[in-house]
């Protein structure tokens, strides 16, 4: 028997676009990683874009299709915009707060003046601006997908040219900052790099308290 995936659609959308409104998609890269950036995107999509292009949960999708839809969305998108924020911010004020201001700032950056914003997840917040908050919505609402994708690909992209290039024993452009057993054990045999965030290796140096810290 095959297996039916469910794809996200433009329903949410729909209303908005029927009044001639702009929307925005947004979404969220990199929150459980032990190293790198957490990167937000923000997306709008031309109005009645056709929900069947490909997009989806950039977690459904291999590497190679959500490369092939960011160079899609790079053209088929009307605005896009991208924001990292690196690691010592992350430790600084903690990784909620950091992706709430990662989404807000990529959404503030966009050349557009917006009627309503969708966001991924159960929190925002915003001094100006409709939003609506949809759990798991990048397997639902097509410009959180596309929001999903630019920001996953974007992340990735950053850890091969340039964490792994800083730092290749570490394996990077592999995991790209994921906990994995290969990168725990490159922590554990090298030390923890500048571009770790010291407070998700607690638990990792609480066990292995000869790690040495860069």
């Amino acid at each position: 028997m095959s297996k039916v995936i469910s794809a996200p659609t433009t329903d949410f959308e729909k209303y908005f676009w029927a009044k001639s409104q702009f929307v925005a998609g947004v979404d969220e890269a990199g929150r459980g990683p032990l190293a790198g950036p957490v990167v937000a995107a923000a997306v709008i999509l031309p109005r009645f874009s056709d929900a069947g292009i490909g997009f989806n949960d950039s977690k459904k999708l291999n590497e190679k299709q959500r490369e092939e839809l960011f160079e899609l969305l790079s053209s088929f998108a009307l605005h896009s915009s991208v924001t990292f924020i690196d690691n010592n911010e992350i430790d600084e004020i903690n990784i909620r707060q950091a992706t709430l201001k990662a989404m807000q700032t990529c959404v503030d950056s966009l050349h557009e003046n917006i009627d309503h914003v969708f966001i991924d997840g159960n929190y925002f917040e915003h001094d100006s601006l409709d939003f609506t908050t949809v759990i798991k919505g990048d397997g639902k609402v097509l410009s959180i997908a596309a929001a999903s994708i630019i920001a996953k690909v974007s992340r990735d992209k950053w850890m091969v040219d340039v964490a792994d290039k800083q730092y290749p024993q570490y394996g990077f452009a592999k995991h790209k900052g994921y906990g994995t057993a290969e990168h725990v054990r490159a922590i554990i045999k090298h030390g923890a790099c500048p571009l770790h965030r010291r407070t998700f290796l607690r638990n990792i140096l609480a066990e292995n308290p000869q790690i040495v810290l860069f």
